[in-house]
């Protein structure tokens, strides 16, 4: 995909997937093509970090199949729990999805209690840095005390993989998040809003944007 590390909005002729171990809720309008696009960054010799992970999301899941080592973080309590894991995957997704829910994901991810505003790993622990729609719940200063952790633990040669609601975020105050915190974008950037971009079938002009990025001059 040529455009891969094009940060812009995501276009409703963007590839999706539907299944993520487990078929995706209707209501999770972007999330199909958000997984479709991240998936694309993993490679097995990644140490890879997916903040802000859910709970019941399974990203985190697929993601411990396709790298070397994932740390899932969360600020909720129950991510640290497998009987909670468990319980939010029936409520969002039946008691069939649970009930064969492989056990090898309780093993095979680190899972972490943190609040991304001050991440527990050492400086460049990571190859790659998911945020998957979760920066658009945080206040201004937050957000860039997140992508100042991001950078920290990021390795020089990393990437950040960041998808969040607009215009929940302002994407020129973002840009200018980024400059303060010396992050630049990984490949070509357009703010312009498409035509056929994906939109909230709740939430009325509610648009999804995805963005790389890197350290500045790396």
């Amino acid at each position: 995909m040529n455009d891969l590390y094009d940060s812009r909005f995501i276009i409703k002729t963007d590839p999706k997937k539907d299944c993520i171990l487990y078929k995706l809720p209707r209501t999770w309008w972007s999330r199909s093509y958000e997984y479709a696009w991240a998936s694309l960054f993993v490679k097995d010799y990644h140490v890879v970090l997916d903040s802000g992970c859910g709970i019941s999301h399974p990203f985190k899941f697929y993601l411990s199949d396709q790298c070397k080592e994932l740390y899932a973080c969360d600020i909720d309590n129950r991510i640290l729990s497998p009987e909670d894991i468990l319980k939010d995957i029936e409520n969002d997704f039946g008691k069939e999805v649970a009930k064969e829910f492989p056990e090898k994901y309780f093993n095979q991810i680190n899972y972490i209690k943190a609040d991304l505003k001050r991440l527990p790993f050492k400086s460049k622990k990571f190859d790659l840095i998911y945020c998957i729609s979760v920066l658009e719940h945080l206040p201004y200063q937050d957000i860039k005390l997140s992508l100042e952790e991001f950078k920290r633990t990021l390795k020089d040669v990393g990437l950040i993989v960041l998808t969040f609601d607009y215009p929940s975020i302002n994407l020129e105050d973002f840009r200018n998040i980024m400059a303060e915190v010396d992050l630049e974008f990984a490949g070509n950037v357009s703010f312009q809003l498409p035509k056929n971009a994906i939109t909230s079938n709740i939430h009325s002009r509610l648009y999804c944007f995805r963005a790389v990025l890197r350290k500045h001059n790396r």
